[in-house]
């Protein structure tokens, strides 16, 4: 597979990442044989999460006879202080069985409290830049759900990469956060390049991706025919076959389906006097698709739970760029949790 510089880190990382989120649902054989095969096929670069169960751990399983060079590893963690964001890098190391990592994240830095939180004294930076400077870490990034602060972030801290949702729905990245991380030689990586489950046509879905010659996306990867699939999209796209007329008429007809009804996770509709967590109940399929029921419970289920808060103010709805009615996809939402939840009694 054919491999693209990524930003100032230098590394060279093939067209598309192996997102590690979906592997912690499935055995440890299974998941051990999804990511040799999708090395196999030429992805070199993997990225996981402290907080995806045991992620960590069956890619480690999964790489140990892989020579450490042939290989970009990226984690990340939600911690904003700077001593547990030190433990979860060690922790990473030993789960992952590597003396070093390519690339660590600050994990979804979408809120200004969350930033502050961060880049004070104390916080979670001062611990990514002491782990560079142990050889644990090679390069530093983060990633965000909310793209306005994602982008002076950027433009504030000497960070190497940055992460953020792209997709052919959910596209307001390509008008200025990617034109920034080109300016700045930040490599970009693509989350959710299926709208977090939303976009089932792997087709679509790469190739409107891969018109972006400094982008990586980072699908989450589950099954050896998923990994099979998305490298055949990049393989006829590497030969010359991009999106045709009639594939944009198909991505035409699914903005026009889903309209204005999804969760951009932009968080505007902040602060929520009922102290509901909006974005993370209005995501709540991308959750149960992607996750196990462990994980969701563990990671998901306090901040799905304040939908049961609402008393429809509809402070949110004057607040949402996109005019959602807010209380009542939290009603939607609220109701297919309730099922999730009474199908794992």
């Amino acid at each position: 597979m054919k491999k693209v510089r990524f930003g100032k880190t230098g590394l060279m990382v093939s067209r598309v990442a192996f997102g590690g989120i979906p592997i912690q649902r499935i055995s440890v054989p299974d998941a051990v044989g999804v990511v040799r095969k999708a090395i196999d096929l030429g992805v070199n670069f993997i990225d996981t999460a402290n907080g995806y169960g045991d992620s960590e751990e069956k890619i480690g399983l999964a790489i140990k006879d892989t020579p450490r060079a042939d290989l970009v590893l990226a984690s990340k963690s939600m911690a904003r202080d700077k001593k547990t964001l030190a433990e979860h890098i060690d922790l990473s190391l030993m789960r992952l069985g590597v003396d070093y990592l390519d690339l660590y994240q600050l994990h979804n830095v979408s809120t200004p409290q969350g930033r502050e939180a961060a880049f004070a004294e104390g916080g979670a930076y001062e611990a990514l830049t002491e782990a560079v400077a142990a050889g644990k870490v090679r390069f530093l990034g983060f990633s965000s759900h909310n793209i306005p602060l994602a982008m002076r972030i950027m433009q504030e801290i000497d960070f190497s990469t940055v992460q953020l949702p792209f997709n052919y729905v959910d596209d307001s990245a390509a008008n200025e956060a990617i034109p920034l991380a080109e300016e700045l030689d930040m490599g970009f990586i693509a989350m959710k390049p299926f709208g977090g489950g939303l976009l089932s046509d792997a087709g679509l879905s790469i190739k409107y991706l891969l018109q972006f010659d400094s982008i990586v996306p980072d699908p989450g990867i589950e099954r050896l025919t998923e990994i099979e699939e998305i490298v055949r999209v990049v393989e006829s796209v590497e030969s010359g076959e991009g999106l045709t007329a009639v594939d944009r008429a198909a991505i035409d007809k699914v903005r026009e389906e889903m309209g204005d009804r999804w969760c951009h996770r932009c968080d505007y509709c902040q602060p929520c006097p009922a102290k509901v967590g909006i974005s993370t109940v209005l995501t709540v399929e991308s959750f149960i698709r992607r996750m196990s029921y462990d994980g969701i419970i563990t990671l998901a289920r306090q901040g799905i739970e304040t939908g049961r808060n609402c008393v429809e103010c509809r402070a949110c709805v004057s607040r949402c760029p996109y005019k959602l009615d807010i209380p009542k996809l939290i009603k939607e939402k609220m109701d297919i949790w309730d099922r999730y939840l009474a199908e794992h009694k």
